[in-house]
């Protein structure tokens, strides 16, 4: 019985560990964000949110980018009932499902670049779940890893496969 037990332990231990180091990668470094760039508001791919959401989400496409390390950026535009609109420079990395806000759109038509960003799971109890809603209708396959390329993920987002 001794034996059973260390068998089992043993096992856990290495599936854990297997995993951990799947997840966590200490050399893993995010190049620098360039600046957001500009969007056009006419051009908006709509995203599929759920039906209790108020605001209307959209991406341009023209402002998809995928780095070398994996992560996704592009520009969100939020339009509330009123046509209030604001929109945000973000990050998301599929290996880790998290999203980064880089910047923020200013009524003032100037962007606001937000201090010391950080990484937050897409499962967060943030304001909105549009990032997650882009993960899964064409931004990430699977969790681990990044569409293979821009047209990818445009043509994941005109064609969601995701129901809200």
């Amino acid at each position: 019985m001794k034996f059973e037990k260390l068998v089992w332990l043993g096992l856990t231990l290495v599936a854990l560990s297997a995993s951990a180091q799947i997840i966590i990668d200490p050399d893993w470094k995010e190049t620098e964000a360039p600046p957001p760039p500009s969007f056009n508001k006419d051009k908006l791919i709509p995203i599929e949110m759920p039906r209790y959401v108020s605001l209307r989400f959209g991406v341009d496409p023209a402002t998809f980018a995928i780095t070398p390390e994996g992560i996704v950026r592009y520009v969100v535009v939020a339009v509330s009932a009123t046509g209030s609109t604001n929109a945000m420079y973000e990050g998301i990395r599929c290996a880790t499902g998290e999203v980064k806000t880089y910047a923020r759109y200013m009524s003032n038509g100037q962007w606001s670049s937000v201090q010391d960003p950080q990484w937050q799971g897409l499962n967060d109890n943030l304001p909105s779940r549009h990032a997650m809603a882009l993960a899964r209708q064409g931004v990430c396959v699977g969790r681990s890893a990044a569409a293979n390329s821009v047209a990818e993920i445009v043509e994941g987002l005109k064609h969601p496969k995701w129901e809200p």
